[in-house]
């Protein structure tokens, strides 16, 4: 069974910097088109980056430009590095596939932003 492991949360001040990793346990699946994703406590789950197969990466509007999707094929890895954090992006971050799959959802990453 597929399922995607999330890691590199943590508390951080606000400014700081994280970097998460994302691999796929038992599957490639790693290569195909990848989404970071989030959720906030009392909130809907939302994605905030996805990285293409060949490499093409988009953002969401409140992400862009402080946060950076990339992936390692050799390491079979996903990252996501995270500058200039904010209050704001406390949450649990998952990966998943672009078109999310219910049945691949991990336990996700906590991150805490601290003001």
């Amino acid at each position: 069974q597929v399922q995607f492991v999330e890691s590199g949360g943590g508390l951080v001040q606000a400014g700081g910097s994280l970097r998460l990793s994302c691999v796929a346990s038992g599957s490639t699946l790693i290569r195909d088109a990848i989404g970071w994703y989030r959720q906030a406590p009392g909130k809907q789950r939302e994605r905030v980056a996805v990285i293409g197969r060949s490499g093409s990466t988009s953002y969401a509007d409140s992400v862009k430009g402080r946060f950076t999707i990339s992936r390692d094929n050799a390491k079979n890895t996903v990252y996501l590095q995270m500058n200039s954090l904010k209050p704001e992006d406390t949450a649990v971050y998952y990966c998943n596939t672009a078109v999310p799959q219910y049945d691949y959802w991990g336990q996700g990453t906590q991150v805490t932003v601290s003001s």
